[in-house]
């Protein structure tokens, strides 16, 4: 390019820019300007109120026990009744103990259920399939704080009681949408060929284009990197592939079932209150004196969900 811009001058005047060139002054290239400093993330945390945070409801609320420790899950009735339904009544009959994580793929999901698919173990009161709940009537969703960030999969996207999700006016329904931590149902090709026997939590970038092709059911809000860091399946989707690589379940349990001392002492902050506003604005116009350029936007799943253990 600089020597076809040169091709038609003549040898003199090229030695003539060069001189030039060599004798001009350095260019000097201006510092950004500092950003002033702003509120962090922790610092919304800990002038948040009490009324700020809500406590995990009991009867929606998993606790799932494998070796290296407690998976707590927070289940989603409105976005998913007849599925929530299912899971408790599973939950009730023990379906899930001493079944296993079979699956564990990079960037993606890890994923658990019966590793016996010849002899599947019987279920006793619940049901193996249901229909896809993968949306809901928009009416149904009473609670919903729009983020006013653009998003890419969906007309309108916020929190709904602390999920991430999505809605579109126009048809006039709501999801949930897959974040990281979000627990959905496993299923085959037909819509309705799951109905929670199988369970995944995404631990990877978060699939977005799965929106509304799979049942939402919750999301982990406690335990996940014990299901981040668990050895990558080495078969085809990230499976196990012999049965010892399968990391057992010990039970999984509705925290209701157990004696309040037993359960976990958790709470999520509420995202209709004004401290998450302050946590989506500390997250959006970070403040220096490290950040260097402030974004001024959140992703729907970039967008924390602070929980602590109460009293905290």
């Amino acid at each position: 390019m600089y020597l076809h811009s040169l091709s038609g001058l003549s040898m003199a005047s090229v030695l003539g820019l060069a001189q030039l060139s060599a004798h001009a002054a350095p260019v000097q290239i201006k510092a950004p300007a500092e950003l002033p400093a702003k509120a962090t993330l922790a610092d919304v945390i800990k002038a948040s109120k009490p009324s700020d945070w809500r406590a995990l409801d009991p009867d929606n609320t998993l606790y799932m026990d494998i070796p290296s420790g407690r998976v707590v899950i927070e289940l989603a009735p409105g976005f998913a009744p007849k599925h929530v339904a299912n899971i408790k009544a599973l939950v009730a009959e023990q379906y899930y103990d001493g079944l296993a994580i079979t699956r564990a793929q990079d960037n993606w999901v890890a994923q658990w259920g019966d590793p016996n698919e010849k002899n599947p173990k019987p279920i006793q009161h619940a049901q193996r399939t249901l229909p896809g709940e993968f949306t809901v009537p928009l009416k149904n969703i009473k609670s919903f704080t729009r983020l006013p960030d653009l998003d890419g999969y969906a007309p309108q996207v916020g929190h709904s009681n602390g999920f991430p999700s999505a809605r579109d006016p126009k048809t006039g329904t709501a999801w949930l949408t897959h974040c990281y931590a979000t627990v959905g149902v496993g299923r085959d090709s037909a819509s309705d060929s799951g109905g929670g026997t199988e369970l995944y939590a995404v631990i990877g970038q978060s699939p977005r284009h799965l929106d509304r092709d799979i049942t939402v059911v919750g999301r982990v809000v406690s335990g996940m990197p014990l299901l981040s860091t668990l050895p990558r399946g080495t078969a085809p989707m990230g499976f196990y592939d012999s049965p010892e690589k399968n990391v057992p379940i010990k039970a999984i349990r509705l925290a209701a079932s157990m004696p309040p001392e037993q359960r976990a002492n958790l709470e999520v902050m509420r995202t209709d209150s004004a401290a998450y506003q302050a946590v989506l604005e500390a997250q959006r116009h970070r403040g220096g004196p490290w950040s260097k350029v402030t974004a001024g936007h959140v992703d729907l799943c970039n967008a924390p969900i602070p929980v602590r253990e109460a009293g905290k």
